[in-house]
């Protein structure tokens, strides 16, 4: 149309200012409209022009929005909206390169053509469009905006490593959803940006990146489109889309409208490709860096000179081929195929009889399919709405209502709630055509609502799902350099800002396991900044807390409560640990050094008091020559030592030596050197933990289990365990050293070479059955002979008391007799019973009420439980009944068959101790230099380490032939308290089973 109106031209690439331009000359004239590609621009736009004028004067008209107060002066419209023969004062249409668009580019074509501004009509766009616009509007003005910043090709990168300020492009909805959950989980949430969100949803996640709370942005070309962000960098994760018919490559000029994002106002922009995008050749690159690119030649066209006679004029008239030589005609539109479709329907051809009913189809037709669906089904719900037109004149409001409940839900995924937020736009677009409702203000509250709704709930949606909100507030407030404030409950659980982040397990802080990779990292150091005062305020409380809440590990931790705060390290000595402490770097020196200080103080007390023996020991300036040295070889292995290590040490002490340092505790044993004290519990546990720091373990052995007498032995334990653990080893099993001491007092009065039996005490002060005890004895050197024979009843003990034959005297006999027997000088420097300890004393670590049960003749704990006295075959004969031909004793059983162990030296004291390597050491309990491995100190033994039995005077004992016994009237035996637990245990053993 002709115009004497100035008409303008203002192109050139993004970030030109040519839309900011435009919008300062619409507000210098009294009226104008202004025409824009997407719904979300023109309400970017529309925002704008409200700030700077006020609601009352601006209206906003898309196809799904209406807003137009009374004395609206601007119009901010999409450009299929814009309302025509206004006669507006200036007139503008962004985005002008595309009239080229194969589906919407007739749209533009007719703006360019026929839209005007009384005074002014600017067209902003690409430099691609000078030549069409040229030959199209007589009259033209051009004007050649640069850009205002560089835009750099940087090639190719992978997401892991993009960065911050980054939009990310795909070209479909499943493509943007996959790559926005990639960066949640790498750089810690994105904001999602599509054309087919609502304003409000696009406008909330578009605030989540403008503010800060996302460093990335993963949209689809829509940015392309005049959206104005803070973009650095944007990168493409494919090159190529799907245009509604086919998948194609974008072109130069399309890659750079998005490219060209990055970078506003003065700043830079870089862009790149990423993902499966093949990096760009050189000639496009150069292309989008330089802007320069292919010229347009043609643009898409459709005839604007509609004939409504009937549906097939109209059609006809749309079908019709442009005369100018610079437009093509446009391929078929979605309007243009529904309308085809419903021309089909015999129902609606019969309702189409003039141009009035035609131009109603031609105007439900043109209804988006916002839905996709299917053509067909698109089709089929407009035949529905023109019906409901043509026959009552608008659209039914309960069929309406029914509409709009269906769709009115909030719940769901992101998939569904999009679905429905498509379906309610056509229903909103229904609302804004004037006369097809009976109430349209009530309709257009009631759909606008609904999407309000359905738009924050997929605002809310894709944050959960792309957006991890804790990370986005701490990120913002650090950038902000604000102080964070952080909680710390009674669980140890740390909350920032409000945000629980991870917890706090003694000084050191254990992130949320759910985050990862940078994600995981911006939280620990957010965390970590605001923790800083919560670290001082624990140490300050850790270092007033009583010891009880403080302990050690058998592994050589220290434990505060049941949190992890140090470790204990090799010093200068076994009794000097030093201290390495669990805190994090973040919680600076002073809080180290306040930590260390309380561990120090903590480890320095606890060994004063398990180990003050052994401390008066050394501290002891009394203590000179010889004694002094042992005492040393004392403190050095923590207050028990091998006898036989130190043999010629024993032997060199006289008895003044000997008493000093027996009244520090020490115990000179035939086996051990020992401080009974130091054997208890408390100070076994520590005194293994303190050994392994010296020896350099990298796995601590854990002490046996208190109140125990065997346990058995560990396999590959470092040598020297037994000891330090208070035991000995003697097989597949160990024994506790002051036990052994104790058995080692029964042996010495036993005849060791003919040959002897286990006593129930022995028995009883092991906690053992007969073979067990028998597997011990071996593992002490002797050998163990097992034998059968006749086992002694009860009716043969009573006449055993009146004088049965020595030779039946029964096993428990034996061992009353021998227990009257005078005891034999024990070996030279063993101590069988100090002065100041009673030789039946329990064991310090034996529990309570424990003595009278050894005393007893009970062993204190049973490991296992004993052999189960054989029930004596009964005859199927009545007793009182004897058979026919029979003698009256003929019915008495055979005799019954009892086990028993004879044990004798076997010149190998120390065999195996528990499959541990031994280096060639003489036997333990040898008191002298060139012992041969015999037990010392027996009665009548060759004192100097003769051949004969141990502790016999005169020469090796003569084989004299069978042992024979003599009778005599029976020891009266201890009865037993048939309440004692161990009674039934006692009594099978004094029975000889």
């Amino acid at each position: 149309m002709a115009s004497a109106s100035r008409i303008v031209a203002v192109l050139g690439p993004t970030n030109t200012g040519k839309t900011h331009y435009a919008i300062e000359r619409m507000l210098g004239y009294r009226t104008g409209v202004m025409g824009f590609p997407l719904r979300l621009l023109a309400r970017e736009v529309y925002d704008k022009v409200v700030a700077a004028r006020g609601p009352s004067v601006v209206a906003l008209v898309t196809g799904e929005e209406r807003i137009v107060p009374p004395r609206a002066q601007y119009w901010i419209c999409t450009v299929e909206a814009m309302p025509e023969g206004m006669g507006c004062d200036f007139l503008a249409i962004d985005e002008i390169q595309l009239c080229a668009d194969p589906e919407r580019g007739h749209v533009f074509t007719d703006r360019l053509l026929r839209a005007r501004g009384t005074h002014e009509t600017l067209f902003l766009g690409a430099d691609t469009m000078r030549g069409p616009i040229s030959a199209l509007v007589p009259g033209v003005e051009f004007v050649r905006r640069e850009r205002m910043s560089d835009l750099v090709y940087a090639g190719s990168k992978k997401i892991s490593r993009m960065p911050q300020r980054t939009a990310v492009v795909g070209f479909s909805v499943d493509n943007v959803y996959a790559i926005a959950e990639l960066i949640r989980r790498q750089k810690g949430g994105a904001a999602v940006v599509m054309g087919a969100l609502s304003p409000r949803t696009r406008n909330a996640q578009v605030a989540l990146y403008q503010n800060g709370e996302v460093d990335f942005l993963v949209a689809t070309d829509a940015i392309g489109m005049g959206l104005n962000l803070d973009i650095d960098h944007v990168a493409f994760s494919s090159t190529t889309k799907f245009d509604g018919r086919r998948m194609r490559p974008l072109a130069p000029n399309e890659l750079a409208q998005i490219a060209g994002r990055a970078g506003r106002g003065m700043s830079h922009g870089t862009f790149g490709v990423t993902g499966d995008a093949r990096p760009l050749d050189e000639g496009t690159a150069s292309a989008i860096m330089n802007h320069q690119f292919t010229p347009l030649k043609k643009l898409n066209w459709r005839s604007a000179d509609l004939q409504f006679g009937s549906v097939e004029a109209l059609i006809n008239s749309l079908e019709s081929s442009p005369q100018n030589e610079n437009l093509i005609k446009a391929r078929e539109a979605d309007d243009l195929g529904a309308l085809k479709m419903l021309s089909r329907e015999s129902a609606v051809i019969s309702r189409t009889t003039n141009a009035q009913s035609v131009k109603l189809l031609w105007d439900v037709c043109r209804i988006p399919d916002f839905r996709g669906i299917s053509h067909a089904e698109h089709a089929s719900l407009l035949g529905v709405i023109f019906e409901h037109l043509h026959g009552g004149g608008v659209v039914p409001d309960d069929w309406m209502a029914r509409q709009i409940k269906r769709i009115d839900r909030t719940d769901g995924n992101i998939d569904t709630l999009s679905k429905r937020l498509a379906f309610i736009r056509t229903w909103t677009y229904v609302a804004q055509r004037n006369g097809w409702l009976r109430d349209e203000s009530h309709w257009r509250g009631e759909t606008r609502a609904v999407e309000d709704r359905l738009s924050d709930a997929l605002h809310e949606r894709l944050t959960q799902r792309f957006v991890d909100r804790r990370t986005s507030v701490l990120l913002r407030r650090l950038k902000q350099k604000e102080a964070l404030l952080a909680e710390v409950n009674d669980k140890g659980e740390v909350t920032v800002e409000g945000e629980f982040v991870g917890r706090l397990e003694g000084f050191r802080f254990s992130p949320d396991k759910g985050a990862q990779g940078a994600e995981a990292k911006a939280l620990k150091a957010a965390s970590l900044q605001a923790l800083a005062p919560q670290f001082h305020l624990r140490a300050d409380r850790f270092y007033n807390a009583p010891d009880t809440e403080i302990d050690f590990t058998e592994q050589g931790g220290l434990m505060w409560g049941e949190h992890a705060v140090g470790k204990l390290v090799a010093g200068a000595d076994a009794l000097n640990p030093q201290i390495e402490v669990f805190v994090d770097d973040a919680a600076g020196p002073d809080v180290a050094q306040k930590v260390e200080r309380r561990l120090l103080h903590f480890i320095t007390r606890k060994i004063n008091a398990l180990f003050e023996p052994l401390l008066n020991l050394q501290k002891d300036e009394e203590l000179t020559g010889l004694a002094r040295g042992f005492a040393f070889r004392m403190v050095e292995n923590l207050g028990v030592l091998p006898r036989a290590g130190v043999a010629q040490e024993v032997k060199d002490l006289d008895q003044d030596a000997r008493g000093a340092l027996r009244k520090h505790g020490i115990r000179f044993g035939q086996f051990t050197i020992f401080m009974p004290l130091l054997l208890k519990p408390a100070p076994t546990r520590l005194r293994l933990v303190l050994w392994s720091l010296a020896n350099g373990l990298q796995d601590f052995p854990e002490a046996p289990p208190p109140g125990l007498v065997t346990v058995p032995s560990i396999k590959d334990a470092p040598e020297g365990y037994d000891t330090m653990s208070g035991y000995r080893a003697a097989g597949e099993r160990m024994i506790r050293i002051d036990m052994l001491e104790r058995l080692a007092d029964m042996l010495r009065g036993e005849d060791s070479r003919g040959g002897f039996e286990a006593k129930a005490d022995m028995l009883s002060i092991t906690g053992m059955t007969l073979e067990q005890f028998a597997e011990l004895m071996q593992g002490l050197g002797y050998k163990a002979e097992k034998g059968e024979r006749k086992k002694v009843k009860p009716v043969d003990a009573v006449v055993a008391e009146t004088g049965t034959p020595a030779e039946d005297q029964p096993v428990m006999e034996a061992a009353a007799e021998a227990a009257v027997t005078p005891a034999a000088a024990p070996e030279e420097g063993a101590d069988t019973a100090p002065a100041d300890v009673p030789a039946d004393t329990a064991p310090a670590d034996v529990p309570a009420g424990t003595e009278a049960i050894v005393d007893a003749g009970v062993a204190p704990v049973a490991e296992e439980p004993a052999e189960p006295v054989a029930d004596t075959p009964v005859s199927e004969t009545a007793a009182d009944e004897t058979p026919v031909g029979e003698a009256a004793d003929a019915n008495v059983d055979e005799p019954e068959l009892e086990v028993f162990y004879t044990f004798t030296w076997g010149g190998n004291r120390g065999g195996r101790q528990g499959g541990q390597r031994q280096q060639n050491r003489r036997p333990q309990g040898d008191g002298k230099p060139g012992g041969k491995g015999k037990p010392r100190g027996a009665k009548g033994g060759d004192r100097e380490g003769g051949r004969g039995k141990p502790g016999r005077k005169g020469g090796p004992r003569q084989d004299h032939g069978a042992k024979t016994y003599s009778s005599r009237p029976a020891k009266k035996e201890k009865q037993i308290d048939p309440d004692n637990p161990f009674a039934a245990a006692l009594m099978g053993l004094k029975q000889g089973d």
